[in-house]
């Protein structure tokens, strides 16, 4: 497995890839990896000719206060991981190389009508920061498919979105979340959580299939189905950010016949903000 920190040695490997007819197939994270990434790297060996992995831990996307410094590096862990798995590549730039001119100053990617609901409310720069570094990894690796996990559902929309506005050469594919054995989704951040903020976590992923189950039974009261979600959310012991019915295409107030749903939510425990989501199709 290559291991590359700059630009110019990552698209040495791509030209040649490239001449050669093979199928790059990508997968960003920010390290820390976790089974949840672990699936999104088996696809992606499964799919391509050549998988590249990014690890960087991209300071546009935090605001002011939030836990850039304390987020969980494990650098040599993730690298032994990868080269395991078959990985080809990984890419683990500086921030000068992503950001040259600084990333306080960088021209930022707007997808404002995803990016200013759900978590946009709480994370004003969070959506814009994900564009504009995943349009920038992008330019650099030169991907045929990249793959992003749903937990992240509105992140994953994002991206589609901006490809689709930007008509950039490459496909994203999203891939199911993978939970622990009692359902808490996979998360770096599930680290922050103590032993028995531990077991209150699964409560948000309990209150999702409750609101699904309630849909899926003919109830189409969104408003009392989303008040519901959150009361049980807070009555296990949570702090809720929201919890909200949307159009699964577009995360739009969906009408009372809707077919293509997404229950989010987001909540806090301790330290961590944690989110997590169900679809669903009636």
């Amino acid at each position: 497995m290559f291991i590359v920190e700059t630009v110019a040695g990552i698209h040495e490997l791509i030209t040649a890839w490239r001449q050669q007819g093979e199928r790059i197939v990508f997968v960003p994270t920010m390290g820390n990896l976790h089974e949840g990434h672990l699936s999104l790297i088996r696809e992606a060996v499964r799919l391509g000719n050549r998988t590249v992995v990014s690890i960087y831990i991209n300071p546009t996307q935090f605001g002011e206060n939030e836990d850039i410094g304390t987020y969980p590096r494990t650098f040599d862990e993730d690298s032994d991981k990868l080269e395991q798995m078959g990985v080809d590549l990984l890419f683990a730039p500086t921030n000068e190389e992503i950001y040259p001119e600084g990333s306080d100053r960088v021209k930022r990617i707007e997808v404002p009508e995803l990016s200013a609901i759900l978590c946009g409310v709480t994370r004003p720069h969070f959506f814009s920061g994900v564009a504009t570094v995943v349009n920038r990894l992008f330019d650099m690796v030169q991907p045929d498919l990249a793959i992003f996990g749903e937990k992240d559902f509105q992140q994953l929309l994002v991206v589609k979105h901006m490809v689709a506005d930007l008509k950039l050469p490459v496909e994203v594919l999203g891939m199911p979340t993978v939970r622990e054995h009692d359902g808490l989704a996979m998360s770096s951040r599930n680290s922050y959580l103590a032993v028995d903020e531990r077991k209150k976590a699964p409560c948000i992923y309990q209150a999702l299939c409750i609101a699904r189950d309630s849909i899926l039974a003919g109830e189409n009261d969104w408003s009392a189905i989303e008040a519901a979600g959150s009361q049980a959310i807070q009555a296990g012991g949570l702090t809720p950010d929201y919890f909200n019915i949307r159009r699964a295409s577009d995360l739009m107030s969906p009408e009372v016949d809707e077919k293509s749903l997404v229950i989010l939510a987001a909540a806090w425990l301790g330290k961590a903000r944690l989110i997590d989501n169900i679809s669903l199709t009636r």
